[in-house]
């Protein structure tokens, strides 16, 4: 089992579906994680607590998705020293507007990096956790430079395709 490097945590269990895709990715690279379903709102002193105690737990880095008012990421953000990143969680009446300016908008002072609303979110923040922990660790920034060379050749082999027809 990997050390715990990154805490996940969700503002509901209904952003499960779409957090888990942030685990598949760290799994990918051997990166160990924590996931916690904290609220910002219903329990913001569980919220502060968490981040307040992430360091120590050893935990590098902290993804929060949060759909709505999504102040989960400012809240743990607040609490800590370690680089938190936002996703933003689509839903409600606004499709996920509202937890993207909420995510994206915070003061100076309180960094939180945001990533995109949908299905490609979870995926990024985890792949902007892992090139944090690469920074280092030499052997997971490897990892990461094999993981761009897929991406590269998949994009060569589809230019390939289309040009063959």
């Amino acid at each position: 089992m990997a050390e715990v490097e990154v805490g996940i945590v969700m503002g509901s269990d209904s952003d499960w579906p779409l957090v888990k895709k942030a685990c598949e990715t760290l799994d990918g690279f051997g990166v160990g994680y924590e996931t916690r379903v904290i609220s910002a709102h219903r329990t913001p002193d569980v919220a502060l607590e968490y981040s307040k105690t992430a360091e120590s737990r050893g935990i590098k880095v902290i993804i929060a998705a949060a759909g709505g008012a999504a102040h989960l990421g400012g809240v743990l953000a607040a609490g800590t020293v370690l680089p938190v990143i936002g996703v933003p969680v689509a839903g409600g009446a606004l499709n996920g507007l509202d937890a993207l300016y909420a995510t994206v908008q915070m003061p100076a002072g309180v960094p939180v990096a945001t990533v995109a609303v949908g299905s490609a979110g979870p995926v990024n923040a985890a792949l902007l956790a892992v090139q944090m922990l690469g920074t280092a660790n030499a052997a997971l920034r490897e990892k990461f430079r094999a993981h761009k060379e897929k991406l590269r050749a998949k994009v060569a082999a589809a230019n390939d395709r289309i040009h063959a027809e």
